[in-house]
């Protein structure tokens, strides 16, 4: 089997490892966690980092202490995992589902304001918006940015598919009013399972810290001055991370390769893959494209000749869990049909049907990449 992607974990890793379990600090206590931080901050540029549990735990994390609670309103991208909406319903809010542009697949900033405009005339201005670097590719984050100002509204980054993707000479992540990571399993580094929010405010990275230790107060006394979280990264895991992290360059120049190699092939067969922006620049965590032919059909092909290849991601105001309020309540402060809002066209509809991640781990090899073109192609023609 070719998987879809899987971590690459060496000698360096097993050293930390190694040392971290020989200190007996392997819970969120420990001096691993703080040098991971350091060293992810000096790495994207912002000025302070704070670790966590996992991606899910950033947002839920940015979102609090950005004020966002009951009732408010945040846009977020219909085109993307689940976890990048899931933070808003902890926290009480509403998610506003916003469709994406062609090129980059990301937020589309004509829907963005749109959204904005006409919420504001209804008396619901959005709190704040959640911009995805969908795959690794950065959003079009200018014009993102300028509606926030206009309307007064926080700027969430969710980078968890995207570390080391940069705009111009930022990193993402380091845009926004806080960014969030994820160093899952299949990310482009792992902790095994983890996170990380960055922002430029030391205040606000103080509270996300307090609130991931379930907030109690300095000293011996179990004194807790808010409902908190337990939230912080362990040792054991910052140990992973921080090896992963001195070898991130490397992975970069993999995941790049893998994705120009995959397009120099399958492109000019009418293989679309995604775009990005001029002066941006892709983690290319996932190479994926959209297919010619029948694409369910495609993917069959792909699993029996034992590729790992998967659909791309249903949209969010098609699922399930989103159709009707779980609360109880009338689905929310417009209209009556139990439905979260939506804005924009058909694209993220469109990525869903047509579209595939292809195999991306970074010690991919090329006899097996070829494997996976070399298929592809003959899934397409027969499909």
């Amino acid at each position: 089997m070719i998987p879809l992607c899987t971590p690459d974990l060496g000698p360096a890793e097993r050293a930390l490892l190694l040392e971290a379990l020989d200190s007996t600090f392997v819970s969120s206590v420990g001096p691993f966690v703080e040098r991971f931080e350091r060293e992810f901050a000096d790495f994207t540029g912002a000025r302070q980092a704070v670790a966590c549990a996992s991606g899910t735990a950033a947002l839920h994390l940015a979102l609090r202490v950005c004020g966002v609670g009951r009732g408010d309103l945040v846009l977020v991208s219909d085109f993307t995992f689940i976890a990048s909406a899931t933070p808003i319903l902890h926290q009480g809010a509403e998610p506003v589902f916003i469709d994406s542009e062609e090129r980059t697949w990301n937020l589309d900033p004509q829907a963005v304001e749109d959204a904005f405009v006409r919420l504001d005339r209804s008396g619901h201005r959005p709190k704040a918006v959640i911009a995805v670097h969908v795959l690794g590719a950065p959003a079009d984050f200018g014009p993102i940015q300028a509606i926030c100002d206009r309307f007064g509204a926080v700027l969430i980054e969710d980078a968890a598919e995207a570390l080391g993707a940069t705009i111009g000479t930022a990193h993402v992540g380091t845009l926004g009013r806080i960014g969030c990571f994820s160093f899952n399993g299949n990310k482009v580094i792992t902790t095994g399972g983890g996170g990380m929010c960055v922002t430029g405010d030391p205040a606000l990275a103080t509270a996300m810290k307090h609130l991931s230790t379930q907030a109690k107060l300095p000293g011996l006394a179990f004194v807790h001055d808010q409902v908190g979280y337990n939230y912080r990264l362990t040792n054991l895991a910052a140990a992973l991370g921080l090896a992963q992290l001195g070898r991130l360059p490397e992975f970069l120049r993999r995941k790049h390769a893998i994705a120009e190699r995959y397009r120099a092939a399958l492109e000019p067969l009418g293989c679309r893959f995604q775009g990005v922006h001029d002066g941006a620049r892709s983690s290319d965590w996932l190479a994926s494209c959209l297919v010619a032919g029948d694409r369910d059909r495609i993917l069959a092909q792909l699993t029996a000749a034992g590729i790992g290849g998967r659909p791309l991601w249903m949209p969010l105001s098609d699922q399930p869990c989103f159709l009707e309020d779980s609360r109880g309540g009338d689905g929310g402060k417009f209209g009556e049909e139990r439905r979260f809002m939506r804005f924009g066209g058909e694209v993220a509809k469109r990525l869903s049907a047509t579209g595939i991640s292809l195999p991306s781990s970074t010690h991919l090899s090329v006899a097996d990449q070829d494997h996976v073109i070399t298929t592809l192609i003959h899934a397409m023609g027969q499909s």
